[in-house]
């Protein structure tokens, strides 16, 4: 096969599993360079965080192509996120135990879709979580929250646009389940919270909810259809990396890392 040369740079668009974090991922694609290759420096980072409870395309960059990793982040971006209405948490997420239940027998479909159409879709102002990697006076905004510290500060609302919000499906509240669940497929800028979006459509409705579950499928033309596995990003290095000489091997790179998006 033929060699890629990782140093001038390679993009990879891998489908990362749950309970990875982007950086694992980076981890896994560095290793792999030094283990088939015996590259021991090199420029390795990823455009864009996705949450350890997200799945979904992350793209990482090698080499010379780590100077693109700003204009990948800028770029739109694809959810598919799973909404659970009729419950809270503290971090709008499955991160954090349910603290609150809400009536949700009143939440249709066609409700759904109209407060999505009239209150959501297009640029609106959206307030992060708290659980977020946000900073505030130099610390970041969930070590407030992991200490029960919420109400000593407030995020600033940020203006996001929702390009495309999609019912994909709903399932209403019943006697036997008090929740109604919502796959919605959200198409939205650099910057938006999916868990916000979930926290204030429970609001809107009438109600509350949090995201259950979050998929990222599609940044900027980049699809996750076209993503490769873990084990597949590893396989891809062993066959078409070329052997390091001692010399390459000592090519002076930085690690390069992208910061927390979403």
């Amino acid at each position: 096969m033929e060699n890629v040369d990782f140093f001038a740079g390679h993009l990879f668009l891998i489908d990362k599993p749950m309970e990875w974090t982007s950086f694992d991922v980076v981890n896994k694609v560095r290793f792999a360079l030094r283990r088939f290759g015996g590259i021991k420096k090199i420029k390795v980072g990823h455009a864009g965080t996705l949450d350890p409870l997200a799945t979904g395309l992350v793209i990482v960059c090698t080499g010379k192509a780590t100077k693109g990793i700003q204009a990948l982040m800028d770029h739109d971006k694809e959810y598919v996120a799973n909404i659970r209405i009729g419950q809270t948490t503290p971090s709008s997420d499955a991160e954090t135990p349910v603290d609150a239940s809400f009536p949700a027998g009143h939440v249709t479909r066609q409700l759904v879709e109209d407060v999505l159409r009239n209150q959501f879709l297009g640029d609106v102002m959206q307030v992060p979580p708290m659980h977020s990697a946000i900073r505030i006076d130099g610390h970041r905004a969930y070590e407030y929250a992991r200490k029960g510290r919420e109400d000593e500060v407030q995020l600033k609302a940020r203006p996001i646009t929702l390009s495309e919000l999609e019912v994909v499906s709903f399932e209403p509240a019943s006697d036997d389940r008090p929740t109604a669940e919502l796959v919605l497929r959200v198409a939205c800028t650099k910057g938006t919270y999916i868990r916000s979006l979930a926290r204030d459509l429970g609001a809107a409705l009438g109600s509350g909810a949090y995201l259950t579950g979050l998929r990222r499928t599609r940044v900027g033309s980049y699809a996750v259809a076209d993503a490769l596995s873990i084990d597949e990003a590893v396989d891809f290095v062993a066959s078409h990396v070329k052997r390091a000489e001692p010399q390459e091997c000592a090519h002076g790179h930085s690690e390069a890392e992208a910061p927390s998006q979403n």
